[in-house]
């Protein structure tokens, strides 16, 4: 039994090696792995342009948070100079009323140094928001449009 069935698989890989594939089937099979192809580097570009977006995005609030964290540090550098300079003209002050109007003065420099700069913060904010929310938006579209595939 353990020969015929030998010479029956001898016989079936004989009859394979004349078998042909019907010139169909192979189109089909070719067409089949190039539309897989195709595919995976449509994927693949469009992963890269997806990362290349996220990057975008992050680099500009990164530049945003980067621009607002300087601008609250010479808002800062700019209010203790000037807390400085007033601590020493009224350390230098002569009598008591010149001391007063020098502490007021310097109250009333600062509330409106205080508002212009809370003005100016805000603007910066909104400034990099906006560019934030834009480069995310259009970062958003090109990858939506990237992920679009032709039938």
């Amino acid at each position: 039994m353990n020969e015929q069935f030998t010479q029956q698989a001898q016989e079936a890989f004989s009859a394979a090696k004349e078998a042909r594939i019907p010139e169909n089937v192979q189109a089909m099979a070719a067409e089949s792995v190039a539309k897989g192809r195709e595919t995976y580097q449509k994927l693949n570009a469009a992963a890269k342009d997806s990362i290349k977006a996220f990057e975008e995005v992050i680099t500009t609030a990164q530049a945003g948070a980067r621009a607002i964290s300087e601008k609250v540090l010479n808002n800062t550098a700019a209010n203790t100079e000037a807390a400085f300079d007033a601590a020493q003209a009224i350390a230098r002050a002569r009598t008591l009323p010149e001391a007063i109007r020098l502490q007021t003065d310097f109250v009333q420099q600062q509330l409106t140094a205080a508002s212009a700069q809370t003005k100016e913060l805000f603007e910066l904010s909104t400034k990099v928001a906006q560019q934030t929310f834009e480069t995310l938006s259009s970062a958003a579209n090109r990858t939506s449009a990237s992920f679009k595939f032709n039938s």
